[in-house]
């Protein structure tokens, strides 16, 4: 690491993995906290010798560099420390430490890794409960009793799913459940041994039945009852979960869904029922294509397949042990699943694949053995694959520390919809759109209707790392693209709808300025071509839809695309065209953007609303 990177991190860097601390004498106190936070979740950096003022915005402001005053004395504490009881493990290398000069000061910054998931949690006093922390937007803080042993729990390489449950026996499974599965097993897996056995055999041997071969006690585990239990056994044992679907396509006035399925005494609510009951309902929409392979119609596409992945992640990923829901969201434009719990591998880690570290692996095994589920370590690579055929925005996976859940978003819009270009290059200008980036037109068009973007979502947007992301950020921030929302240690951007008003923005009034002259220029020659154009209106040949329009722009020079569509019953895509078409013949112009412009009619002959009306009757 450089002195540039330092200053990189410092202005474009995401502040939730970052850690400015003084160290001008010694190795501060607050630098253990610090280490087990990043070590218990996603990793991060301390920079030792900088003091951050975290209420100023600017670099010179904000950032005080005084640099350590012996680091040789400061490091020898850090590694004898490190290799002490003060920390109950220590996951630091020689390369994760490095001493870098800063104009004639020197700074320590130690790379901090995300602890593998059977070391965690990694604490500090030899107090694993007092003395474990974790990272979230406002900093470190003391992981709860539960967070600990949630963590103790994914250490168990075995799963959370084959737990004995006490006092769950057969009795408390739902047959009809049971004898689905069993169908679906026996038609994907004619000759398996397992279809001749008895239903307290086959669970056994799946998994969802067992036996204490010390105490002899037996009966359902985790996995048997929440997948096939009855559903009254399945809410007294685990109170703590919810299973919960929620159509939100195609709403109606104040309508909130338009389907649900959640629990309402109708059907047993396990988990093998959910997820055969949600994927119909996520899939009816999916394009089928045609296809045959031999004499045999296939009608399956990646697309299906990724989004029972999402669905199969969800389950065999959540933490069944905590307060929490079993969420799947269907919207018009995509899908969510979320899910209680953390992610157990680095993003980079479950992107790659190939490594599958599931809560539930009997769970896992279950869905597989019916088809549910690709091979282990490939479902997140599969998902990303199929979004990337379709050219739709990249699926985002995110860990919600701060609510314990994990958010699988599978947005199904184009990278940069028709309507969407149409709009930017209309509000900014379509010479300054065509200055941006890709990646920044990228970037603009995520947030364009709305929507938050954060460091870290624009990372797997875009493929980029945390300074990378941050630059480009910033970059459209300056340029008054983008507004910024600081949130602690966490920051959020939203398209800056400032930026509308065209000619009005202030940083770019100069040039602004003699775009207008010439834009008034170009208006008094396009006045002039009108004005001879009035004698020959039988030429303009403007079609029924377009004259409606003008119609419409008369009555209202501040009439919104929304209002037109909705007023002639026409798609937006449609209005654009129109719009359009328009302006190329020099019958109207758009002055500003569209959030505060209006319509101006350059046509002469069709000042009035009266002529308007006329030339409409004549067709």
């Amino acid at each position: 690491m450089t002195q540039e990177d330092i200053k990189d991190m410092m202005l474009y860097g995401e502040r939730i993995n970052v850690e400015y601390k003084e160290a001008f004498n010694e190795l501060p106190k607050s630098f253990w906290e610090t280490y087990s936070s990043f070590a218990n979740t996603i990793g991060g950096q301390i920079v030792l010798g900088i003091k951050e003022h975290r209420t100023k915005s600017t670099l010179q402001e904000r950032f005080e560099i005084q640099g350590v005053n012996n680091a040789a004395k400061i490091l020898k504490t850090l590694w004898d420390t490190v290799n002490s009881d003060k920390v109950n493990r220590n996951i630091l290398l020689d390369e994760n430490v490095e001493t870098i000069d800063y104009d004639g000061k020197q700074l320590i910054v130690v790379t901090i890794p995300m602890a593998n998931y059977t070391e965690r949690p990694i604490y500090i006093n030899r107090n694993i409960l007092g003395g474990a922390y974790k990272r979230n937007y406002e900093g470190d803080y003391h992981c709860t009793d539960d967070e600990v042993r949630a963590m103790l729990r994914d250490a168990n390489e075995n799963g959370n799913d084959g737990a004995l449950v006490d006092n769950y026996t057969m009795d408390d499974i739902d047959l009809p459940t049971l004898h689905a599965y069993r169908n679906r097993f026996e038609v994907r897996n004619v000759d398996h041994v397992f279809n001749q056995l008895d239903d307290k055999e086959f669970l056994k041997n799946m998994g969802g039945y067992t036996i204490d071969r010390n105490t002899k006690r037996e009966g359902l585990t985790v996995a048997g009852l929440l997948m096939f239990g009855k559903g009254l056994p399945v809410r007294e044992r685990f109170d703590n979960l919810r299973m919960d679907y929620i159509d939100q396509t195609n709403l109606v006035g104040e309508s909130r869904w338009s389907d649900r399925l959640t629990y309402d005494g109708t059907w047993e609510n396990n988990l093998f029922n959910f997820f055969t009951r949600v994927i119909p309902k996520l899939t009816a929409d999916l394009k089928r294509p045609f296809k045959l392979e031999g004499m045999e119609r296939v009608d399956d596409t990646p697309v299906h397949k990724a989004v029972r992945e999402g669905l199969t992640n969800m389950i065999i990923h959540a933490d069944l042990f905590i307060t929490g829901v079993l969420k799947v969201v269907k919207k018009d434009n995509g899908m969510l699943f979320s899910n209680p719990g953390s992610l157990k591998l680095p993003i980079e880690d479950i992107k790659r694949g190939g490594n599958s570290k599931a809560r539930n692996p009997r769970i896992q095994n279950m869905l597989r053995m019916v088809g549910f589920g690709d091979n282990i370590g490939s479902g997140y690579p599969t998902i990303l694959k199929a979004w990337s055929e379709q050219n739709w925005r990249c699926p985002t996976l995110l860990d919600r520390s701060e609510l314990r859940q994990v958010d699988l978003t599978l947005p199904m819009i184009s990278l940069l919809p028709e309507q969407t270009l149409l709009e930017m290059q209309q509000a900014i200008g379509k010479d300054e759109y065509a200055r941006l980036s890709a990646n920044e037109q990228l970037t603009l068009a995520y947030v364009w209707n709305g929507d938050e973007i954060s460091n870290t979502i624009l990372q797997q947007i875009l493929s980029l790392n945390s300074i990378e992301a941050g630059r480009l950020l910033h970059n459209l921030v300056d340029n008054g693209l983008l507004t910024q929302d600081s949130k602690g240690r966490w920051t959020t951007y939203k398209i800056c709808r400032e930026k509308d008003k065209g000619e009005e923005r202030k940083e770019k009034g100069e040039e602004r300025k003699e775009k207008g002259e010439e834009r008034k220029d170009k208006s008094e020659e396009r006045k002039d071509k009108s004005e001879e154009r009035s004698d020959k209106r039988n030429l303009l040949n403007l079609s029924p839809i377009e004259t409606q329009v003008l119609r419409l722009i008369q009555q209202d020079k501040k009439v919104t695309y929304e209002s037109i569509g909705k007023e002639l019953t026409i798609g937006q895509t449609k209005v654009y065209k129109v719009l359009g078409h328009l302006k190329e013949l020099n019958v109207i112009e758009r002055i500003g953007g569209r959030t505060y412009g209006h319509w101006h009619i350059l046509l002469a002959d069709i000042s009035s609303e009266n002529e308007i009306l006329q030339t409409d009757k004549q067709r």
